[in-house]
């Protein structure tokens, strides 16, 4: 039974992680009436105790927030990355793993899944930009988003805290705690601040590495030993299981909680495009808060988050989104052989959005924003969501 193995392993996560001692709480900033001090410490989440976070400061009950199971960078950050070649990282990747990719001018780099299913978080450097690459399996989430925050750059760590069933970070500048899916800091100092989220995607291995040969590729020399290539949440995007330690708001019963879902979030609108629907459909145009974009569905990449081993995932296929405006023109895209061919002059376009040949060769799309999801997670937080059909 598939719900059994999930609690071992999560009780393995638990055993792998850093142990803590228990400590006083302490904040930045407290409120001076005893009776409210001793109200606020009440309300305080399992684990509080290991942060010096200004608890007075925040935007979500604390009731919403529950221990995840392992204590503060109890799932430890990557905070020193090292990077190999496409040619060395062959050795170890086999073709449908899904990757992050992240292209930020002309460096390319991927982040394997089977890494960060260990790590959630890599506090990076890429093309001069500092950055974030996260990672939520209990909702498939992997998001990249800008540390630098006005004039500081923030690093990253877990707290071992959920909310939502989603990865709660703190910065270790101020212990603010910040929830993954939208980027924005909701206990602590900088409350209310949000971070940018800059454009990746989940893709195949083999796809990034046909895409980009000279792109650089997370190494497993973490300085941690970890099973790279097990997946510990085995059968856990079952379609018809239910999330995992979630505790959320009702999930809309428009898709299964477990459905995947691209999600794209602009100017004031939401909207899920189920991947049943991308892979009947392969290339959707739609505007999105009054923005035309074309989202494109490839087969071809493992989920992460089925089989023992990652490697071995049911294909479940990748999704990327752009805007469809070309040279100041509105466009449309048909599929062929993998490939984009905009209707307005035949050019041909990559999963990456490049134009590889045709009279708009060297162009590229600007990517949009858009996260994979499992719908639970996404409605928890934009419940206003247009699920497209």
């Amino acid at each position: 039974m598939k719900r059994p193995l999930l609690l071992t392993t999560f009780l393995t996560l638990v055993l792998v992680a850093c142990s803590t001692s228990s400590v006083q709480v302490t904040s930045t900033s407290t409120p001076a009436n005893p009776t409210a001090l001793a109200s606020l410490l009440a309300d305080l989440p399992d684990g509080a105790g290991q942060f010096r976070t200004d608890f007075s400061r925040h935007s979500v009950p604390f009731a919403e927030i529950r221990s995840g199971g392992p204590p503060k960078d109890g799932i430890p950050a990557i905070d020193n990355p090292r990077f190999v070649s496409v040619t060395a990282a062959n050795e170890w990747l086999r073709p449908r793993e899904p990757v992050i990719a992240l292209v930020i001018g002309q460096e390319a780099r991927a982040y394997p899944i089977q890494i960060l299913m260990w790590h959630e978080i890599v506090n990076d450097t890429v093309n001069d930009i500092p950055v974030t690459v996260t990672f939520c399996p209990l909702c498939n989430t992997a998001i990249v988003f800008e540390r630098r925050l006005s004039s500081q750059i923030l690093d990253f760590g877990t707290t071992g805290l959920l909310r939502y069933s989603n990865l709660v970070m703190y910065d270790r500048q101020t212990e603010s705690w910040w929830q993954q899916a939208t980027g924005e800091a909701i206990v602590g100092e900088l409350t209310g601040h949000r971070l940018a989220f800059i454009p990746a995607a989940i893709v195949a291995w083999e796809t990034f590495a046909a895409g980009y040969p000279d792109g650089r590729v997370l190494s497993r020399e973490t300085g941690y030993v970890r099973d790279y290539g097990r997946n510990p949440y085995l059968g856990y995007d079952d379609i018809e299981r239910s999330p995992f330690l979630y505790d959320g708001p009702p999930t809309p019963d428009a898709l299964p909680a477990m459905a995947r879902v691209l999600t794209v979030d602009h100017n004031g609108e939401a909207v899920a495009y189920p991947f049943d629907t991308l892979a009947a459909m392969q290339v959707i145009h739609d505007e999105v808060g009054g923005l035309p974009i074309v989202v494109v569905w490839r087969a071809g990449a493992a989920s992460a988050l089925d089989s023992a081993q990652i490697a071995d995932g049911r294909d479940v296929g990748m999704a990327i989104a752009y805007q469809r405006i070309v040279n100041g023109q509105t466009v449309q895209f048909t599929i062929a052989d993998d490939h984009l061919i905009d209707s307005e002059t035949g050019t041909r376009w990559d999963l990456f959005g490049r134009a590889i040949d045709g009279p708009l060769a060297g162009v590229t799309l600007t990517p949009v924003p858009a996260i994979d999801h499992f719908w639970f997670s996404w409605a928890a937080f934009r419940p206003d969501t247009r699920i497209y059909r």
